[in-house]
């Protein structure tokens, strides 16, 4: 596996594929990479003829009072991960290779997609996440590009992007992969002490509650959400950042869970927020 650590290998790399007529696959990673990372890589090795990973946590898509500097990192760790899984490359490169200092250029989707959910509390956050991948779409020239369903809202803004700015580059959804005990495989489960650990399991039981309302024939949004915020308020260590339904691809809230409707939830196990979703219909 190639550890490549600036643009110009990446591109000079994925340029000599490219001329020997093999398809690219891109897997956008901040690392600390776990089965649900594993999963997307399996799935871009399967359809494409080489895979790079990129590993890099982006400071843009952090605010000033989240967990930047303590964004777990084990890059050994990753790469033992990421050529057991096939991956013919991996994109490390610091922050200075990846912005001038004197940056001043964004993407950013103006439409109210970025404001809902996650955006309502993460004012930047999805400027920096279109701003990275944007670059790395740029820097990789990919042909298909992964990303993991449980960062639902993400995925749809990706999908508008590259359709709004005639990427031509196909954008791939994986199901979200989760621990035995239902919950959503997330690098930030490492924050969680033994208690909180416990306590996390609310979401996946909030999802299923959630789920099994709307096959019981419950499709009001509000009902079905009030039940999910019940249920996790029962539990002493958490705290609802919002439990919401919203249109799968607009984001915008709705009021009768049609299939194709995002039932997504972020909710704070002690300090670390962790969230989840699902698709009604799915």
């Amino acid at each position: 596996m190639i550890i490549a650590k600036t643009v110009a290998q990446v591109r000079e790399q994925t340029a000599k594929w490219k001329a020997d007529g093999l398809t690219v696959g891109l897997v956008p990673t901040m690392g600390y990479l776990h089965e649900g990372h594993a999963s997307l890589v399996d799935k871009a090795v399967s359809e494409c003829d080489r895979v790079v990973v990129s590993d890099f946590v982006n400071p843009t898509q952090f605010g000033p009072n989240e967990d930047l500097e303590a964004y777990p990192r084990d890059f050994e760790h990753d790469c033992a991960l990421l050529e057991k899984h096939g991956a013919d490359m991996v994109f490390y490169p610091d922050v200075s290779e990846m912005y001038f200092p004197d940056a001043a250029t964004y993407v950013e989707i103006l439409s109210d997609m970025p404001k809902m959910l996650c955006g309502k509390t993460r004012p930047i956050h999805f400027r920096g996440v279109c701003t990275v991948v944007a670059k790395l779409f740029n820097i990789v020239t990919p042909d298909k590009a992964y990303f993991g369903q449980k960062d639902a809202q993400q995925l749809a803004i990706i999908r508008r992007m590259a359709r709004d700015m005639s990427y031509g580059i196909e954008i791939v959804g994986c199901p979200i992969i989760r621990e035995s005990d239902g919950l959503a495989k997330s690098s930030r489960n490492t924050y969680l002490n033994a208690d909180e650990r416990k306590a996390a399991t609310v979401l996946y039981r909030a999802v299923t509650l959630g789920k099994r309302l709307i096959q019981e024939g419950e499709r009001g949004a509000d009902k079905v959400t009030a039940e999910m915020k019940k249920l996790i308020e029962a539990e002493p260590l958490a705290r609802i950042d919002y439990v919401s339904a919203a249109d799968g691809v607009t984001m915008e809230p709705v009021d009768k869970l049609d299939d194709g409707v995002l039932v997504a939830l972020a909710v704070y196990i002690g300090r670390t927020r962790l969230i989840d979703n699902f698709t009604v219909g799915e």
